[in-house]
């Protein structure tokens, strides 16, 4: 299968997901609607998908989330094998995912370091 192919399956999955969470269909306590869908990754037989969740919450809440969505995940799968038209509706794992909180954590490391003084920065002229 195509890589376009899959990223498009991938992105049709991370959507339909995501609104399952936002629609409040997985009934899991866990599963808050502050979880978002980061990526989604099809292997190439369409046998397996990871989802990549991340949240603004706690680490704590993110991983109990994603255990939520794990143990909703045979749930989740037939829902999107009514909606999507697939030959074979892959496997989906999901994983934890801390990139969002830690480009934030980053960027505020940045701004404590740079300088603060506005003086300091060229002007440009308006010629």
């Amino acid at each position: 299968m195509g890589n376009f192919r899959l990223e498009r399956l991938g992105e049709q999955l991370r959507e339909e997901i995501a609104a399952l969470i936002l629609s409040g269909a997985v009934k899991d306590p866990r599963v808050s609607p502050f979880l978002s869908i980061n990526r989604v990754e099809v292997t190439g037989d369409l046998a397996y998908a990871k989802a990549w969740v991340s949240s603004f919450e706690s680490a704590q809440k993110t991983k109990k989330g994603v255990e939520g969505l794990q143990s909703a995940a045979g749930f989740i799968q037939s829902t999107l094998g009514k909606k999507l038209r697939i030959r074979q509706m892959p496997r989906i794992t999901f994983i934890a995912d801390t990139s969002v909180k830690d480009g934030f954590d980053m960027i505020a490391k940045l701004k404590e370091i740079a300088p603060h003084d506005d003086e300091s920065a060229p002007e440009s002229s308006g010629v």
